[in-house]
């Protein structure tokens, strides 16, 4: 495999290897995103429970990642924050409340547990992260040619 695709590759789950006691979690989670080029998020019925979920997936949407939604046992019409005032700012609350507007309009992936093999999604999520990078790749190309040709 071509050494840019595997940085391109690579996981937050390898960030979080080096996540150590006593580490921010939240500053390592946000180097990872910043640092990605697809985000790939699989939203549960629970998902919009979590405030931790939904700032990843806020940073992804403000960073302007490419985003791969996966929606396990959930459809994106389902798809309601959950999370109190007492768990959040309000500020919070409307930021994710918009990003998950946002992600509902994404064409992501659908999959159901008790009818849909789990390689199957594997292999379609795959695929569709690596559809992305090429886009991202091929955008970032076109960019710099573009810089190239202009007059100074």
């Amino acid at each position: 495999m071509d050494d840019d695709v595997e940085d391109m590759l690579m996981l937050t789950s390898s960030t979080t290897k080096n996540i150590k006691p006593g580490d921010r979690l939240f500053e390592n989670i946000e180097g990872a995103i910043r640092g990605c080029k697809v985000g790939v998020a699989v939203l549960s019925p629970r998902y919009c429970e979590s405030a931790y979920c939904l700032h990843e997936l806020a940073l992804m949407m403000e960073m302007k990642k490419r985003v791969v939604p996966v929606f396990y046992n959930v459809k994106p019409s389902q798809l309601r924050v959950m999370i109190t005032r007492r768990a959040c700012s309000s500020e919070d609350l409307r930021r994710y409340t918009t990003v998950i507007d946002k992600v509902r309009n994404i064409v992501g992936l659908t999959f159901d547990s008790s009818q849909q093999d789990w390689s199957e999604l594997l292999r379609e999520a795959s695929i569709a992260v690596m559809k992305k990078l090429v886009e991202v790749e091929d955008e970032a190309q076109a960019l710099k040619a573009s810089y190239i040709r202009s007059p100074l």
